[in-house]
């Protein structure tokens, strides 16, 4: 199932009912070009565990390597992307997104007391599992379960789903004071928002004319500003990046075999 984003880089999650919002993801990497994964973020909880070969996360500005086995957890509205760092095959990366609301109604007082509070945590933008931490053993089994379960969907699965879900997140909880946190500067969380600005004017309009002074004035900043914040987080000029996603958009467009290559070219 392919990664789907709005016109706000959000990713739009095809959760087939309110009552078990849960998606299921894997051999996404496969889909897109060199193996890696655009810039996006999403309300969800997301699950995520390097299957066979070493992956890296960023996450905002940081880069979060998981070697084969090592899982992550990313909280909600976090800005991050995926690349595989090395073997002759992509990754099957499974991966899940799933709304608090999945382990109890939003009015519900365990909502309120136990998950709100995480989901609002800026200073727990993520938690990585290693697979070599002994006590992160019951952890992986959890995760692989829910894999597996998602896979194939045996009978009852969503119960068994939103168990492991529950189990996660009150580790989390109960081990909060533990947990490594990351607290995000004023000027970091200020040029994470000009970059989500920026980068959804490139996802809009993308096809027509874009000059760097456009992508600078989606975020009401200089040129030279949106330079720096598009190197700080992509390591490329905004120009480059727009030329990145015309270029994952065409290779999309072949994929689908749906037109012919004049007409991809001029698109």
């Amino acid at each position: 199932m392919p990664i789907i984003l709005d016109h706000q880089l959000r990713e739009q999650l095809p959760h087939k009912a309110a009552a078990f919002p849960v998606t299921y993801y894997h051999d996404e990497l496969a889909e897109l070009p060199n193996w890696e994964g655009p810039f996006h973020w999403h309300p969800d909880f997301e699950l995520a565990t390097a299957a066979a070969h070493p992956l890296t996360y960023q996450v905002g500005q940081q880069h979060i390597t998981l070697e084969a086995g090592d899982s992550i957890f990313l909280n909600g509205n976090i800005l991050h992307r995926v690349r595989q760092l090395s073997g002759d095959r992509p990754d099957p990366l499974p991966i899940v997104l799933f709304s608090g609301a999945a382990i109890a109604p939003e009015h519900s007082s365990i909502h309120q007391k136990y998950i709100l509070p995480l989901a609002q945590c800026d200073c727990l933008p993520f938690v990585v599992f290693r697979q070599a931490d002994e006590t992160h053993r019951d952890i992986h089994a959890l995760l692989q379960d829910t894999y597996r379960r998602l896979h194939q969907r045996p009978p009852c699965y969503e119960m068994a789903v939103q168990r492991n879900l529950s189990c996660l997140l009150e580790h989390l909880v109960c081990h909060f004071d533990q947990l490594p946190k990351a607290t995000a500067s004023r000027i970091q969380l200020r040029n994470q928002i000009r970059l989500q600005k920026m980068l959804t004017y490139i996802y809009t309009h993308y096809a027509e004319h874009v000059t760097l002074q456009d992508i600078a004035a989606a975020a009401h900043i200089s040129r030279s500003e949106a330079g720096r914040c598009f190197t700080a987080y992509l390591g490329c000029s905004p120009v480059e990046a727009l030329i990145q996603y015309r270029l994952q958009a065409a290779r999309r467009l072949l994929n689908e075999k749906d037109l012919t290559l004049q007409q991809i070219s001029a698109a």
